[in-house]
């Protein structure tokens, strides 16, 4: 089932519960989707990863403006974001765990010889792939900093 089906038929189920926190939420993944269609490179249907990068996109949006509100004292609307947040993570599959995350970081290493800073591009360029969806790029980039370091 395609991610705007699933979103449309979340946002139904949230009317009728009159739930406005995953209202809002499903509301800005529609928001998002037609975006991506409206745009002048769109191809018809979306792909899966795309699907998945328009949702950790709004994920990392939420959870940056949790810490803005975090830093301002404002826990009321932090807390807002972080809500929001869970429910755009059941669009996304399970996470992976950093060490689970490390694990593929030093197979891709051994795969690809890599052994200094020089080839992090590469190292990423591979890991952001294989572990799209599952694993935020910040810690992906972490992770491979410590190990070529």
């Amino acid at each position: 089932m395609s991610l705007e089906k699933q979103v449309m038929d979340k946002m139904k189920v949230a009317m009728k519960a009159k739930d406005s926190v995953a209202l809002s939420s499903l509301r800005s993944i529609k928001s998002e989707i037609l975006k991506a269609k409206t745009s002048g490179d769109f191809s018809g249907e979306m792909t899966e990863a795309e699907e998945l990068k328009l949702i950790q996109k709004l994920v990392k949006q939420r959870k940056d403006s949790a810490q803005l509100y975090k830093e301002q004292n404002r826990e009321d609307l932090a807390e807002e974001e972080l809500n929001e947040v869970k429910i755009l993570e059941d669009f996304l599959p399970e996470q992976m765990s950093e060490e689970a995350i490390a694990k593929e970081v030093k197979k891709i290493i051994e795969q690809t010889g890599a052994s200094s800073m020089k080839d992090m591009g590469k190292v990423m360029g591979i890991a952001t792939k294989q572990m799209a969806g599952k694993a935020e790029g910040a810690v992906i980039s972490k992770i491979v900093k410590q190990e070529l370091t």
